[in-house]
């Protein structure tokens, strides 16, 4: 016990002393001491909370090398300056060093003079790098970005796997860490199975980051909407996505034709053109980069504004983790994804016609793109949902938040439910009898009535409701077959055509069993595109904590910083992070006392820097300790966002008189079991409770699976023997046109199971 209280005291003292702060962060105390009891871990956490520290910090106070394993040369030379310049010895070996320089960094590794040792996977089976690491010590190995390891994560790397057999050929096992800031349940499981983790301590701290404002707009003019969202930021800093090479050379000459500095990243650029752009960017001579997704992991630059998504991503892995690099030290930044239809038939193209892996068989290469598909439907609805975004992403990991984030453009827009469900069973109807064969746009334009050679070649004008919404606006009819697709309702097929069909939910309108609410603004977007605000940011600013004196001494040493960061050939974000120097000007130290009290300040910084800075805040405040920060800015932040969040409705949530008010019936569907609650509850301020994520808990929990019939063509839900235990069982219908369905029933013990459900997931 007294040990493990050292080792505790040890880590919180080399947190103080190397990198300025007086305790760990939520997850990262557990990682750090189970790494020093020697103990394997995993650990999933956002960009920015931290994962660094997680193993830095263990393999400085462990005995011998801690390997770092890490998947691009940006990445390590970012963490290897930051912990140079924090007084901690650390080097990297890769493609970017002279067969010397590798000699030399590995011959002082094992002088004992380096710690921790950053090496590419590639680099793990050449022979020097083997021979170093079977003749030295190595404390640990630990596996940054460790989803690239899984086949079914969004950058898988092949490299990765010869992270296992270099492992497995050393002479004695070390601990083996492995951490990544996205990766799904799925992921996570295959992460601790093939790096075969020993009772790994496992922690999840959640996807959250509150400091992020998350906006999809549909401007009808993409470059417009940028260049004007740049022009109004041009005191920020910002990263665009395109998902394509010419979007970002037009992208690019277009805002810098605007007048504003800007940067350019992608493949097709020269090596040596690329390095300098990002060297711009980072050292802020230039604040805009515009770049494909070849741009970013592992540049550890902190004070990225905003991060706009020119074009949708493939999948919700990479725009989250994409997003994610905006406001890393903790302050508002904004996350905007401007989305078109073209952005979707785009994706499909480029994960039809993507790089084609030769290590993997033709089985695994098919599954993966099946896998890649479906991923890019679920990124699609991300584009659609008028619920919370941030709600959305947090579910998409595993992640059930309040429902409403008050801080994402879906719950700062007012909103009416309006109900559909009788528009649902004509659409219903219509794929109906179209036979299930035909995509979205067609079974719209039979709707609306539209004479097209298609419609007419395949007997579309003479379905029984061609034309009945000929009145009606497509974009209506089409919110409404998004929300059948999000909601399960629907089924679209991951094949060239993306053909929608039934499936044994869509029965439940058909039969009146459910309802389809959707949500309508009820503001004019028509000149920003639908659905948009004006992009300001809803957390808590710079601008929101200092007056307007702090701002200038925040200027003031910005401008330090940067005086400095050039004369030292490094970055400014790591001299000091921009929440470094807004505490500074917080707590506007004036001595070194006060000044090892400023998070991000440690014992190494101050010897260097502390004294500049030091001098600079008593040369503007002579000496005074007048308050240039908003003291109640947090409070007023809450009270804002309170009020906000009560202008929309709360998610349904089970109170404790519905759960005791509750009179359980023989048997009933899962719709019906949901109308009854959503009857009781109060309307005015408490959304419909929805069947889907209560049927997705009951298939991860085991109660319901997914199995194909090949008769009908499509999946169907059953109960397994533990639902059937539960009470869950299926019973036998006729439908009005005199065909048989199966439909999933709920006896008096199964829905007090529904209530225990509903209680985990929505409370």
């Amino acid at each position: 016990m007294i040990q493990n209280i050292n080792k505790r005291e040890q880590a919180v003292g080399v947190l103080k002393k190397y990198f300025g702060y007086e305790s760990f962060r939520n997850g990262q105390d557990k990682l750090v001491y189970s790494i020093l009891q020697g103990r394997d871990a995993l650990g999933i956490m956002p960009t920015g909370a931290g994962k660094s520290i997680c193993y830095q910090i263990p393999g400085i106070i462990m005995e011998g090398i801690t390997i770092v394993i890490s998947p691009l040369i940006s990445l390590m030379k970012d963490q290897v300056a930051a912990l140079n310049e924090a007084g901690i010895h650390a080097a990297f070996i890769n493609s970017s060093l002279s067969a010397r320089q590798v000699s030399l960094a590995l011959e002082y590794a094992r002088e004992g003079k380096y710690q921790l040792i950053y090496v590419a996977p590639e680099r793990l089976e050449t022979e020097e790098f083997l021979h170093f690491a079977l003749n030295t010590p190595i404390a640990m190995v630990a596996v940054d970005e460790a989803h690239c390891i899984s086949q079914w994560g969004q950058d898988f790397r092949p490299s990765y796997r010869k992270i296992v057999r270099f492992i497995e050929g050393l002479p004695a096992r070390p601990v083996i860490s492995a951490f990544t800031a996205t990766a799904t349940k799925e992921v996570m499981e295959d992460i601790g199975c093939i790096l075969k983790l020993r009772s790994p301590e496992v922690v999840v701290t959640g996807f959250d980051r509150e400091n992020l404002y998350f906006e999809v707009r549909t401007p009808k003019k993409k470059e417009e909407e940028v260049l004007a969202y740049v022009k109004e930021h041009l005191d920020k800093c910002g990263i665009i996505y395109c998902n394509t090479r010419n979007n970002v050379e037009e992208l690019w000459e277009l805002i810098n034709k605007q007048g504003t500095s800007a940067a350019k990243y992608h493949a097709g650029m020269p090596d040596a053109d690329r390095n300098q752009n990002q060297e711009d960017f980072i050292y802020d001579r230039k604040p805009v980069m515009v770049a494909t997704n070849a741009f970013g992991m592992g540049i550890d630059k902190s004070n990225v504004r905003y991060v706009i998504h020119y074009n949708m991503p493939k999948n919700m892995e990479s725009y989250y983790q994409e997003a994610g690099r905006a406001g890393r030290d903790g302050e508002a930044s904004e996350c905007i994804l401007m989305y078109s239809g073209k952005d979707v038939e785009i994706n499909k193209f480029l994960i039809e016609k993507g790089n084609i892996n030769e290590e993997l068989s033709a089985a695994d290469r098919e599954l993966i793109q099946e896998r890649d598909m479906e991923r890019l439907k679920k990124m699609t609805y991300y584009c659609f949902t008028r619920d919370c975004l941030r709600e959305y992403v947090l579910n998409y990991f595993g992640q059930y938040g309040e429902g409403t984030c008050g801080n994402c453009s879906n719950c700062l827009t007012e909103f009416e439910e309006t109900d559909v469900t009788e528009d649902s069973r004509d659409i219903l109807n219509c794929i109906r009898e179209s036979g299930q064969r035909y995509g979205v746009n067609v079974i719209i334009a039979t709707l609306l009535g539209r004479r097209t050679a298609k419609l007419t070649a395949n007997n579309m004008v003479n379905s029984s409701l061609y034309g009945k919404y000929s009145s009606a606006n497509e974009s209506f009819l089409k919110q409404i077959m998004n929300k059948l697709i999000l909601e399960e309702y629907l089924y679209v097929t991951n094949d060239k055509y993306a053909v929608v069909k039934l499936n044994r939910s869509s029965l439940e309108i058909s039969e009146g069993q459910a309802l389809v609410i959707i949500k309508a603004s009820r503001v004019n977007n028509s000149e920003k595109g639908e659905g948009n605000l004006s992009g300001k940011q809803k957390g808590l600013r710079r601008s929101e904590i200092l007056t307007s004196k702090g701002l200038d001494l925040f200027e003031l040493l910005r401008q330090l910083r940067t005086d400095i960061a050039k004369e030292e050939g490094v970055p400014p974000y790591i001299i000091f992070s921009d929440k470094t120097l807004t505490d500074m000007c917080v707590k506007l130290p004036l001595n070194q006392n006060e000044m090892l009290t400023v998070t991000g300040v440690g014992e190494n910084k101050f010897k260097k820097y502390g004294n500049e800075f030091l001098e600079a805040i008593l040369k503007f405040t002579g000496g005074s300790k007048e308050s240039l920060s908003y003291e109640q800015a947090a409070d007023q932040q809450k009270a804002e966002k309170t009020l906000r969040t009560r202008k929309t409705k709360e998610e349904f949530r089970l109170t404790e008189e519905m759960r005791t008010g509750f009179k359980p019936e023989d048997k009933v569907t899962v719709s019906q079991f949901v109308d009854k609650l959503n009857d009781v509850r109060d309307e005015a301020v408490m959304k419909r409770l929805a069947s889907v994520h209560i049927t997705s808990v009951l298939k991860e929990e085991g109660y319901l699976i997914d199995r194909y019939n090949p008769l009908l063509g499509r999946n169907e839900t059953y109960p397994t023997e533990k639902g059937q235990s539960a009470g869950i069982t299926t019973d036998s219908r006729i439908s009005g046109k005199g065909n048989e369905y199966a439909v999933i029933m709920y006896d008096e013990k199964a829905q007090v199971l529904l209530l225990d459900v509903i209680g985990r997931i929505r409370q």
